[in-house]
């Protein structure tokens, strides 16, 4: 039996985000990312739709959850541009939900000294450079523990979806941080970040949600 539920939904969805990422790239590679707002915003929100839909099939739950705390944080990043640190704090929420069913898998570990000695030391540079304030700190702490899940999700045996989906999530808060810092990275690298943010993230959304489809997500 397949270990992943092949629902009706989804070919029309995978259609539907394929034509959505598309647009998406075109919109930011050639006119600045004019237009694409509302289109990104849907992309997540079919996401959400899609893990919540499986969830009542049997899928994961948990998922789920995470991917409606995605939306809702997508809600003030993306659609409402603002209230940053309050978006910020709803996707620590999604990692400490990808965290639970890391910890579920792998028998509870955690790796919370690693996390904590890089959040702590990087805290630490940030104040050494003047470069420490609210959001900094907290974004730090939120990469930390997410680059510490995408690495554990790797070693989870049959959750590849969940890895990848994870790992191009991970990417692309790579490229935001680099756009919202450009004068610390090379010129290059700063000008291709505004595309790799939606070049990476809804591509790891979509792997996400259909990771919950698993007959054994958890």
């Amino acid at each position: 039996m397949n270990k992943y539920r092949i629902l009706g939904p989804v070919p029309l969805f995978l259609t539907v985000q394929g034509v959505l990422w598309l647009r998406i790239v075109y919109l930011d590679t050639c006119r600045g990312g004019a237009g694409a707002t509302l289109l990104r915003y849907v992309g997540v929100a079919l996401c959400a739709a899609l893990a919540l839909y499986g969830a009542c099939r049997g899928g994961g739950r948990l998922m789920a959850a995470a991917l409606a705390l995605t939306l809702a944080a997508d809600t003030w990043l993306v659609l409402l541009d603002r209230s940053y640190l309050w978006g910020v704090c709803l996707f620590c929420g999604v990692q400490g939900l990808y965290l639970g069913k890391i910890a579920r898998i792998n028998g509870g570990r955690t790796l919370w000294p690693v996390r904590l000695g890089l959040s702590l030391g990087v805290l630490a540079l940030l104040a050494a450079l003047g470069q420490l304030d609210p959001l900094s700190g907290l974004s730090v702490v939120y990469f930390v523990n997410f680059a510490c899940n995408a690495a554990q999700s790797w070693a989870l045996p049959g959750e590849r979806l969940f890895s990848l989906g994870l790992t191009l999530f991970l990417c692309c808060d790579a490229c935001v941080g680099v756009f919202n810092r450009p004068a610390l990275f090379p010129p290059a690298l700063s000008a291709f970040a505004q595309t790799g943010m939606w070049l990476f993230y809804l591509p790891g959304q979509v792997l996400l949600a259909l990771s919950g489809l698993s007959r054994s997500s958890r």
